[in-house]
C-alpha cells in the first residue's frame, strides 16, 4: 500500500502538489489561528496602557474592582473586601467591556 502512493506522489507534478498543499494548509493554520492571537495580544497590550483611575475592572482570577492607582507595572484596586495590588498584565480585556444589550429604551 505504502509503495503505491510513494510511486503516485513521484509521478508528474506530486512535487509541486504537495508543495501547493503545505503552502494551503500553512495559510488557513496562519489565517485561524496566528493572526487573531496577534491581534488579540495587541487589543489586550493597548487597554492596559490606556487604562486610568477610576475605572472599573476585572482581573484574570475574576475579581471585580475600581481602580485607585496605577504605576509602571502595577494597579491598586478597590475591592468589595478592602483593597489588592496586582499586576496590570493580570487585567482581563474581555470582562471589562461593557456589554451591550439588544434592548433599545
Amino acid at each position: 500500500m505504502l509503495s503505491i502512493i510513494l510511486a503516485q506522489a513521484s509521478g508528474e507534478g506530486g512535487g509541486m502538489f504537495q508543495f501547493v498543499f503545505l503552502a494551503g494548509i500553512f495559510l488557513v493554520f496562519y489565517f485561524f489561528m496566528i493572526r487573531p492571537q496577534q491581534k488579540r495580544q495587541k487589543e489586550q497590550k493597548k487597554f492596559i496602557s490606556e487604562v486610568q483611575k477610576g475605572d472599573r475592572v476585572v482581573t484574570i482570577g475574576g475579581v471585580h474592582g475600581k481602580i485607585l492607582s496605577i504605576d509602571e507595572e502595577t494597579v491598586v484596586i478597590e475591592i468589595d473586601k478592602g483593597i489588592m495590588t496586582v499586576n496590570k498584565s493580570a487585567l482581563s480585556l474581555e470582562s471589562s467591556k461593557p456589554k451591550e444589550s439588544g434592548k433599545s429604551k
